[in-house]
């Protein structure tokens, strides 16, 4: 396809696609979805080369946020059935992430529900930011804490923090549909205080609440604007009990189009498959890997994700590799202008809703931004059931797969071992 051509060779420059051929890979047929995969996966190889890199999410205070975010499962409001607790000590949040650091996360995300942390909170995950870095040489720090006021970005960097991350989630034409209670601008905003304090600015998406393809476009060419480091990919976990619980829009196809579309419009970008990609992409994750070269690793803020053991052996059976603590994420024309890029830098992301950059709609709400819920990877116990468990009957043919939607039970805010 001429089309894929060119795509591959803006990709290989760094040139910005026009919005046409952007709308083009979402518009692709299943037919040419492999032939779109192997183009964008020629870009991805070029940047990134077949390394994977792991993150870990640490869920710092789960539920009872005061905004408004329809795809969340802490939202004010939500009826979900999902842990809460208030915020874990320094200690026991370094405790939690050692699970992923022991399964080869390179990347801690920490994130707390809420609108925006206060000057204690800042406080309290500084304390945790160094907790986590005493002992643990190249590990990356992300905060993902919400709306951050004047001096808290710099106020992190201090304490040790490589990244920010805050999603913009879905396009600005459509954000007042899905959150009222913060603006996109508000987003928007906070980026800008973390790339002003020389944070590397993580900043994504969410896919799949009924928006456009027109509004997939304009979110991912307005975050290529911003610039981040890291874009994560969150794929909405419609979660029982939140305003988006039937929103059941997407296919494996679907995502990986997505992903392509990512991939293409920011070419040198950590592109990180985040929230609800066991959900949506099941079997079809190792051709992900081709397109995004970032994920995370185990459970999310709320919800359940695929074993860490299996998150293992999937990369190595799609044959990649995991990115260790002593290479740089990023190419080295933007390793080299700072934030966490001079850090090995990458960002973090994940919608369980948005914070930490990830996705799982029932997700995990950063300051409105989506994040995967909990901890996971490493050498836990794998949990009879989840999203990596078949239930005899269930298939696309059958509908959409809510059984593979599974609140987390386990690591954080609990007595059982996370999924690490």
């Amino acid at each position: 396809m001429d089309l894929l051509n060119t795509l591959v060779d803006k990709g290989l420059r760094r040139e910005t696609p026009t919005r046409e051929e952007a709308l083009a890979v979402l518009g692709t047929s299943d037919d040419d979805l492999l032939d779109v995969v192997a183009a964008a996966g020629k870009v991805r190889r070029h940047w990134f080369g077949r390394r994977v890199k792991l993150n870990y999410l640490v869920n710092l205070k789960s539920g009872l946020c005061p905004e408004d975010c329809s795809y969340c499962s802490q939202r004010l409001g939500s009826k979900a059935d999902i842990l809460k607790y208030t915020w874990l000590k320094p200690g026991q949040a370094s405790q939690a992430a050692a699970a992923g650091l022991a399964g080869g996360a390179k990347r801690v995300c920490l994130v707390a529900s809420g609108r925006g942390p206060t000057d204690r909170d800042v406080d309290r995950v500084s304390d945790t930011i160094r907790a986590i870095k005493e002992g643990n040489e190249g590990v990356e720090v992300c905060a993902c804490l919400g709306l951050l006021s004047e001096g808290q970005a710099e106020r992190l960097r201090e304490a040790g923090a490589d990244a920010y991350n805050h999603n913009l989630n879905t396009s600005e034409a459509t954000y007042g549909d899905i959150t009222t209670t913060h603006t996109y601008a508000d987003r928007v905003d906070t980026v800008h205080k973390a790339h002003a304090a020389g944070l590397s600015a993580c900043s994504g998406l969410i896919a799949g609440m009924g928006e456009s393809d027109a509004d997939l476009v304009d979110v991912v060419f307005a975050l290529r604007e911003l610039d981040p480091d890291s874009v994560p990919v969150n794929f909405l976990i419609p979660f029982e009990g939140t305003p988006l619980a039937k929103e059941w829009n997407l296919s494996p196809q679907r995502c990986l189009r997505i992903l392509a579309m990512v991939r293409f419009v920011c070419p040198d970008v950590e592109v990180r498959i985040a929230g609800g990609r066991e959900v949506h992409l099941r079997t079809m994750q190792p051709l992900a890997l081709h397109l995004a070269n970032s994920i995370f690793l185990g459970d999310y803020l709320t919800s359940e994700g695929q074993a860490g053991r299996a998150d293992l052996e999937m990369i190595a059976d799609a044959g990649f590799e995991v990115e260790g603590t002593d290479r740089v994420t990023l190419p080295e024309h933007r390793a080299g202008t700072g934030g966490c890029g001079s850090h090995e830098g990458g960002g973090c992301g994940s919608h369980e809703g948005g914070g930490c950059g990830s996705a799982s709609s029932g997700a995990g709400v950063c300051g409105g931004a989506e994040v995967p819920s909990g901890v996971g990877a490493g050498a836990g116990t794998e949990g009879p059931s989840g999203p990596g468990a078949v239930t005899e009957g269930a298939g696309p043919a059958d509908g959409p797969r809510t059984d593979l939607v599974t609140v987390r039970r386990r690591g954080t805010g609990t007595d059982l071992a996370p999924n690490a």
